[in-house]
């Protein structure tokens, strides 16, 4: 397995909040920089997304992907990716601990490997930049 990169941020509001924000792929666009076009191409018996296309444009790279998802409450979400023009693999999940009431500590992990040659380094580069905006965002759609 490749390494993974992970990341946390604290957010001021309950778990259930915070994976409302996660849950809503249609409104990605919306709040997600590099998110061009999302949509929800197949969803589960209770109501949440499985498979999830994303269109993303962040400058240097630009890509087309389905990514598979796996639902536990409020609490985790993992995806794996189904297929994509530059990636041949993506895991990732968030694991939410709610800290106090209405204060939730979110993790992101997420271990990509790419169609193209990348040094180690630069591939951690890339991934701490993903997590760290993803979180930023994420914090700040929550927080409004």
């Amino acid at each position: 397995m490749a390494d993974q990169s992970t990341q946390s941020i604290t957010v001021e509001a309950p778990a259930s909040d915070v994976m409302a924000v996660i849950a809503d792929f249609p409104a990605y666009p919306q709040w997600v920089a590099a998110a061009k076009t999302v949509e929800v191409v197949e969803a589960g018996p209770d109501g949440r997304a499985r498979q999830v296309r994303f269109v993303i444009d962040a400058t240097v790279l630009s890509d087309d992907y389905v990514l598979q998802y796996t639902w536990d409450g409020d609490r985790h979400v993992s995806w794996s990716l189904v297929q994509s023009k530059l990636m041949k693999r993506q895991d990732g999940s968030y694991t939410l601990t709610e800290i106090a009431p209405g204060r939730t500590q979110v993790t992101y992990a997420i271990a990509v490997d790419v169609n193209m040659p990348m040094i180690g380094m630069l591939k951690r580069r890339a991934e701490k930049v993903i997590l760290d905006t993803a979180l930023k965002e994420l914090k700040k759609r929550v927080e409004a």
